[in-house]
């Protein structure tokens, strides 16, 4: 360990962390609702306690941008709340403290930036639909999280997580090592206790692949079973809100607040409203969820590990837990054109996402109360003009040239490329899984199994499956189809609850 990280580990064991008679760190949302019951615990308690991991650790993680001014004030009122209904409010999320992406939207004092210098001071109208009900919740809104500039959608050249905001995060198991994106502050938050639970989104991988390197659960719903209003987007056809937590449960227990019809979201959350089972998700955290559970492996392109032996070890031995466990494993399942799938100049995924993200990006500025910018144009310039404010490693923005490039002339282009990415969908994970009667398909997370996910709107959940030779983790996904979570759910808890895998950071250089 360097000397950098090795002092500020000690400083975090030693003197940062208070010593509560409830262990705060790796508890659940339940074990922390049950301690507000008891009186062992306040949210005022917990908003200190990760306030203080913040100012500790985020010099050397880079994971959060800002911290809500208010957050303590939102921690007194569910502390009196509870007091005044005599604890029958402590379920939920009421008094929990929620991280958010830095891209989704918050009517206070906090800002909303995409990580962008351009958006630093920008007002919007309204806090983004999945915040709406996360303050009817009742929970807490603990701050911003840093993430990939624009989502890694700005340039190819940029290292994943990286921003013009405060820099490169870290990995915090293996300083060095690939922290991934774009949801690299949620996902280290989560992993490094600097907040209960977060918040965040994925386009194409943003969830489920810095879930797998940071050692925590990420769910990706179905498209439009949580609201992307207020979010900025790059693709509305593609985008999804979700959590990421240290446990299964507690990504159960924020799914079920966040999700559910917006009218600022119609057409997305209406179609998906209806794959919302009564009773809510928390009903699918079975112990015994794999029991009968059909499972697809795809062996190929994903499990070539290239001599990685610890790597293959662990999957095969996981295989026969989730055997152990009643589940049925279809082995070397094949998805059709999964070449065609995985290559988004062939598929048109490229070509799509840089049309969307120009419509969805100006769409979004023209809303802004207050704004620097007003278009991706306004954008490009803004960055050309004041590069020098950066102070950092500048990178190019060819991927924002490319969108800004394409206008209705390219219209009838796009088209044909969405109709080609619905039918790469039909005929590659929806006809598998109807052949082989799969509740879920499963891959190693690191791997582009987001990208079939990605474009067709399909779920996926993350869970930690093991840690490398060097230390670093890595994930297991299960998906599924469109309206599968009450399966996937399943399945991943039970996975979950038969491996007991996580451990804390590390810190390692």
């Amino acid at each position: 360990m360097g000397t950098c990280s090795n002092q500020i580990a000690l400083l975090h064991l030693l003197v940062i962390s208070p010593s509560f008679a409830f262990e705060i760190k790796e508890a659940t949302v339940n074990q922390i609702q049950e301690a507000f019951m008891r009186k062992e615990l306040t949210s005022r308690d917990l908003v200190e306690f990760y306030l203080r991991e913040i100012n500790a650790l985020n010099l050397l993680l880079r994971a959060v941008l800002e911290v809500n001014p208010d957050a303590l004030d939102q921690a007194d009122r569910a502390d009196k709340e509870r007091e005044a209904t005599y604890g029958e409010c402590a379920e939920g999320l009421h008094g929990i403290p929620v991280l958010l992406k830095g891209k989704i939207a918050t009517r206070d004092r906090l800002n909303t930036t995409a990580g962008s210098l351009a958006l630093l001071g920008s007002v919007v109208p309204r806090d983004a639909g999945v915040v709406w009900r996360l303050r009817a919740a009742e929970a807490i809104i603990l701050g911003k999280a840093s993430m990939s500039e624009w989502a890694e959608f700005r340039s190819l050249e940029a290292p994943m997580g990286w921003i013009a905001i405060g820099g490169q995060p870290k990995n915090p198991y293996v300083l060095s090592a690939n922290p991934s994106g774009s949801s690299t502050g949620s996902a280290i938050s989560a992993a490094t206790y600097l907040a209960t639970v977060t918040l965040s989104t994925e386009t194409d991988g943003s969830i489920i692949t810095p879930s797998s390197a940071n050692s925590v659960v990420g769910i990706k719903p179905t498209l439009g079973l949580t609201s992307r209003a207020g979010v900025i987007l790059i693709s509305p056809r593609q985008d999804t809100v979700g959590p990421i937590c240290r446990t299964v449960l507690d990504a159960v227990f924020v799914l079920d607040e966040i999700v559910g019809f917006d009218q600022r979201d119609k057409k997305a959350t209406i179609g998906a409203s209806k794959f919302i089972p009564a009773g809510g998700y928390k009903q699918f955290l079975k112990a015994e969820g794999l029991r009968g559970k059909r499972l697809g492996i795809l062996r190929e392109p994903f499990f070539n590990f290239s001599g990685i032996f610890v790597l293959a070890q662990t999957f095969e031995t996981h295989f026969k837990t989730l055997r152990q466990k009643g589940a049925i494993l279809v082995d070397n399942i094949e998805i059709s054109n999964i070449n065609v799938i995985l290559d988004v100049r062939e598929s048109g995924e490229g070509l799509a996402l840089l049309y969307e993200f120009k419509e969805a990006l100006n769409a979004y500025l023209s809303e802004l109360l207050v704004s620097p910018v007003r278009t991706l144009a306004y954008v490009i310039a803004f960055k050309i003009k004041y590069l020098a404010l950066e102070k950092l490693k500048e990178y190019g923005q060819d991927i924002f040239i490319l969108a800004e490039s394409l206008n209705r002339s390219n219209s009838s282009q796009v088209r044909r490329a969405i109709s080609n990415l619905k039918e790469l969908s039909r005929n590659g994970i929806e006809k598998v899984m109807r052949e082989k009667k799969l509740d879920a398909i499963l891959a190693p997370a690191n791997t582009p199994v987001y990208t079939i996910l990605a474009i067709g709107g399909y779920p996926g959940i993350t869970v930690l499956a093991g840690y490398d030779e060097e230390g670093v983790p890595f994930g297991i996904c299960f998906g599924g189809l469109r309206g599968s979570e009450p399966n996937l759910i399943e399945i991943a808890y039970s996975f979950e609850q038969a491996t007991h895998i996580r451990r804390p950071p590390t810190f390692k250089s």
